[in-house]
C-alpha cells in the first residue's frame, strides 16, 4: 500500500542551535511524565499552530511542577498529542505521533511492509458505506509482481469479506490476505470468482517507476512516473534525467498523479533537473511559527535551485521552459511544491484533476535536549512528525489548501473503463499531454470518472507527508 509519506515534508535547516532553543528555559528538562513532557515541549517550541493552542502557550505553566500536573491528565501520550493539535478535521490533518521512531524513519525513506499493490478505493454507485478497490500500479520485484494482478484490476472483498468504509483498514492492514476480484460493468461491481493471495514484506520502493522517451514528430518527449520524493533515491532520479538529456528530449511529461510527497530537498533538486537555468535563485520559502521565524537568518528559510544532489553529484538539467505535469487528488505536498514553485519561472501545464492541497511541512522530533536524534532518551522510542512550517514560492504564494487545479481545458479524471497502461501513449492523461506537445493520439472517451475517492488508502499514518531532511540530525 502507498506509503503514508505519500502525501508530507522534512526541511534542511543549517542553524546548529535552532532546535535547542525554547521559550521555557526556566522549566527544567526532567519530568515524571517523560513521553508527555517531550510531546508538550516539542510542540510548544516548533508547532506551526502553537500560538492558537491555549495549552501550548508560553504563559500556561510557570514551572515543571505545574506542567506535570497538566500532563498527569493524559496517561496515553496519543491523547495528549491529539489534545494539542489544532482542528484535526480541517486545519491540521497531518501531524503524527509514532511510538517507534524506527518505523517512522523507514516510512520516510520509502521502506514499508508492502505486497506491491498500489490501489485506490472508491464508493460503490449509490452507496455511502460499501466500497471497492482498483489497482493503480504494481511495484516491480514485489510479491504482487509475480501474481495475476495488474493495473485496472478491481477487487471488492478481502478474504471473502466485502469492503466497507468501516472495515477496510483492518482488512487491508493484515500482513497476508486474499483479494477477491470483480468485473466493472457500467458502474456495477460483479464478483467474478477470481482472487489472489498476497503477503507483505519489508520493501524499499524506487520511486522512479517508469522513464521512457516518446517520439513526437521532430520532438522527443521524456515521460517520467515519479511516485515519492525519497532522498535515498536521488541518484536514480538524477540518472533518469541523464537518460533524457542523452536522448535530447525537447519536452517532459512528469507524472505525479500518485505522488503524495516526501523530502522538500529532493523536490528542490527535481526543480533544477527540469530547468537548470535558475541556479542560486529562490525556489521555495519557509514560513515557521512566530517564535522560530525571527531566529532564522534569511538563508535558513529559503530553498534555492541547487546544482548538486545530496551525494554531491552534478544535477542533470534539461533547461526546459515548459513542463507537463499529470495530477490527481493523490498528488500532494512535495509534488504540489514543484508545481507551485516552478510556476513563477516556467510554463507549468497541469493535466488531470485538482491536487490534495497540502502546503505545510514537518520535521522529525526525538526526545532529546535538542529534539535531534542525538542523546535521545533511552527509556522510550516515541518520536513525532508535527507540522512546523508552510511553504510558499518565490512570490510568496502558497495558499492552495483547496488544491491546485488544471485549466478547465486540461481537466481529465481517470476512469475505470479506460485506465490504460502507464507509459503507453494511448493512456488518457499521457495522451492529452502528448496532444498538447503536438502528437494527436486517440483514446477512449471517459465513461466512468472516479468520484469521491477515499484518499487515505493506507493503514499507516503519514499520508501525504512533506518534510525537511536532516534538520534534527546535526
Amino acid at each position: 500500500m502507498k506509503k503514508t509519506v505519500k502525501l508530507f515534508f522534512l526541511f534542511l535547516i543549517s542553524a546548529s542551535g535552532l532546535l535547542s532553543c525554547t521559550d521555557n528555559d526556566d522549566v527544567t528538562q526532567y519530568s515524571t511524565y517523560q513521553i508527555q513532557n517531550f510531546i508538550w515541549k516539542g510542540l510548544n517550541a516548533y508547532y506551526l499552530y502553537q500560538p492558537q493552542i491555549t495549552d501550548l502557550s508560553d504563559a500556561r505553566f510557570s514551572n515543571q511542577q505545574q506542567l506535570d500536573g497538566y500532563l498527569a491528565n493524559f496517561s496515553d501520550p496519543n491523547d495528549l498529542f491529539e489534545n494539542l493539535i489544532l482542528d484535526r478535521e480541517n486545519t491540521d490533518k497531518y501531524s503524527v505521533l509514532f511510538s517507534n521512531y524506527i518505523a517512522l524513519e523507514q516510512i520516510l525513506s520509502g521502506t514499508t511492509k508492502n505486497n506491491g499493490v498500489e490501489y485506490g478505493l472508491t464508493y460503490k454507485s449509490g452507496s455511502t458505506t460499501d466500497i471497492f478497490g482498483y489497482v493503480k500500479y504494481i511495484l516491480p520485484n514485489s510479491d504482487a509482481s509475480t501474481k495475476a494482478i495488474q493495473r485496472g484490476t478491481i477487487f471488492y472483498a478481502v478474504n471473502g469479506t466485502p469492503l466497507t468504509i468501516s472495515n477496510y483498514r483492518s482488512l487491508l492492514g493484515s500482513d497476508s490476505y486474499t483479494l477477491n476480484f470483480a468485473d466493472y460493468d457500467s458502474g456495477n461491481i460483479t464478483p467474478n470468482g477470481q482472487s489472489v493471495a498476497l503477503t507483505k514484506t519489508a520493501f524499499s520502493e524506487n520511486p522512479v517507476l517508469i522513464k521512457k522517451v516518446i517520439p513526437v514528430g521532430a520532438k522527443k518527449v521524456g515521460y517520467l512516473v515519479y511516485n515519492g520524493f525519497y532522498g535515498e533515491y536521488e541518484t536514480e532520479l538524477n540518472a533518469a534525467f541523464a537518460y533524457f538529456k542523452s536522448e535530447n528530449v525537447t519536452d517532459l511529461v512528469l507524472d505525479l498523479r500518485y505522488n503524495g510527497g516526501g523530502s522538500i530537498d529532493t523536490a528542490n533538486r527535481l526543480g533544477t533537473m527540469i530547468t537548470g537555468q535558475f541556479s542560486g535563485q529562490i525556489y521555495a520559502q519557509q514560513q515557521w511559527n512566530p517564535k522560530i521565524q525571527p531566529r532564522l537568518n534569511p538563508n535558513e528559510s529559503i530553498n534555492i535551485f541547487e546544482t548538486t544532489t545530496r551525494n554531491g553529484a552534478a544535477i542533470n538539467s534539461l533547461n526546459l521552459s515548459k513542463v507537463y505535469i499529470l495530477t490527481t487528488r493523490n498528488t500532494a505536498s512535495a509534488s504540489e511544491l514543484v508545481i507551485n514553485c516552478l510556476d513563477p519561472y516556467i510554463n507549468v501545464v497541469q493535466i488531470g484533476t485538482t491536487t490534495t492541497g497540502k502546503n505545510v511541512g514537518s520535521i522529525t522530533m526525538y526526545d532529546s535536549p535538542t529534539f535531534r536524534k542525538e542523546n535521545v532518551n533511552p527509556n522510550h522510542t516515541y518520536a513525532m512528525q508535527p507540522i512546523v512550517l508552510k511553504i510558499v514560492n518565490k512570490n510568496g504564494f502558497g495558499d492552495y489548501t483547496q488544491g491546485i487545479s488544471p485549466d478547465a481545458s486540461n481537466v481529465l479524471a481517470e476512469n475505470l473503463s479506460n485506465l490504460g497502461e502507464l507509459g503507453n501513449p494511448t493512456e488518457p492523461l499521457l495522451s492529452k499531454a502528448l496532444g498538447l506537445a503536438g502528437l494527436r493520439i486517440s483514446s477512449q472517451n471517459n465513461v466512468f470518472k472516479i468520484h469521491n475517492e477515499i484518499i487515505d488508502t493506507s493503514v499507516r499514518d503519514l499520508t501525504s507527508e512533506m518534510y525537511l531532511e536532516n534538520t534534527l540530525k546535526k
